[in-house]
């Protein structure tokens, strides 16, 4: 007897295959829904890009039609990442001290939650977290500090560890180290770094209402500066936090227009001691319309690596196996001051998905 997750999987392939086969009508002639969201695919298929409406529609699809956009999501994944899931490890590597004000934040200076508080990790940390990614089968190693910007010692720490968790394991990386000057992005690009993180978090008519200590397009200048210097961006957000839809929509078109190539998804949990810490109950967020946002940002971003970041646990709950369906990337472990779920559940969940963990570029069919 199949489980409930199993029989929802088992419909979303039965209307992925059904969509492949055959022209679905209704009974007076005209388009039905499954036909409205497998034209929508085909559509970006073809190169078309979402307009804000067409964006919009997706998050207001009704719940009723919702195996059915997961459906026409998977068809674009599929096309440009098969049946592969990339995996990535967090290093949490300086934990706290951070003296911005991002409400969100259990690291920032306003922030009166119970986490670690220490200074860069050394090398042998450093070397060690890079051995636990490597054997939890990640492709890259994400080392992460809290920060507005980092210090030249910092510069200089990850300039050193880098060439050698590299040598040692074989890892991309990508680093996480608040804003950064074109000089510092240049030498994290000259030290091997692949790919660095710093996340737009939402659209730049919300961001004020999150954090003032900088501005949205302090972030967005980090991540032309990033470009310029030759590195993969790696930059999403976070939803449930007080946002409406439209900057939901707004931040998946400018990662878009940024050419952003790893987009990390968070559904906001709401960490006690935090400004935001009561967001979750203001602002609740369920499993259907996760996926609704999680299929929005793959339609928007078609050749994107999309990836199920923090909070998965907590709002997708039972239909996290139905993210995998847009998104082709997980975090495993442990996120920076919150725990994940155990490793073997997500190898369970991709094996029993019919995916495949993978490592390679290879897999990105971006023709």
């Amino acid at each position: 007897m199949s489980s409930p997750v199993e029989s929802v999987v088992e419909n979303v392939v039965d209307r992925i295959d059904a969509v492949d086969t055959e022209t679905v009508d209704n009974d007076g002639g005209g388009t039905t829904n499954i036909d409205r969201w497998a034209n929508l695919a085909e559509r970006v298929l073809a190169g078309h890009r979402l307009s804000t409406g067409e964006a919009l529609s997706v998050l207001a699809a009704p719940d009723d039609e919702l195996l059915d956009v997961m459906a026409a999501a998977f068809r674009i994944r599929r096309r440009y990442f098969g049946k592969t899931v990339q995996l990535y490890f967090l290093m949490n590597a300086k934990s706290g001290l951070c003296p911005e004000d991002c409400g969100y934040c259990s690291q920032s200076k306003v922030s009166e939650a119970e986490i670690p508080r220490y200074n860069l990790l050394n090398e042998e940390k450093l070397l060690d977290g890079a051995r636990v990614a490597a054997e939890r089968n990640s492709k890259t190693y994400c080392i992460v500090i809290s920060a507005r910007g980092p210090t030249e010692r910092e510069i200089d720490a990850v300039a050193a560890i880098v060439p050698k968790i590299k040598q040692q394991y074989g890892l991309q990386i990508c680093a996480c180290l608040g804003l950064l000057t074109p000089q510092q992005a240049q030498r994290l690009k000259d030290c091997g770094v692949d790919k660095v993180n710093h996340n737009l978090n939402t659209s730049e008519e919300y961001y004020g209402e999150i954090c003032t200590t900088h501005s949205y397009r302090d972030r967005v200048d980090t991540l032309r500066a990033v470009r310029d210097a030759g590195m993969e961006l790696c930059s999403g957000g976070i939803v449930g936090m007080g946002e409406r839809r439209e900057d939901t929509v707004r931040m998946a078109m400018e990662l878009r227009d940024l050419g952003v190539e790893s987009i990390p998804v968070n559904f906001l949990n709401a960490i006690s001691g935090t400004p935001l810490e009561g967001a979750n109950r203001q602002h609740p967020l369920d499993p259907r319309f996760c996926l609704k946002v999680l299929a929005m940002f793959r339609m928007v971003n078609p050749k994107s690596e999309i990836r199920i970041a923090g909070g998965r646990e907590l709002h997708l709950r039972s239909l996290q196996p139905l993210g995998l369906y847009a998104a082709n990337s997980i975090f495993v472990g442990d996120y920076l001051t919150t725990q994940g779920q155990p490793p073997e559940a997500d190898y369970r969940t991709i094996e029993d998905m019919g995916f495949e963990v993978t490592h390679g570029e290879e897999v990105a069919m971006r023709a």
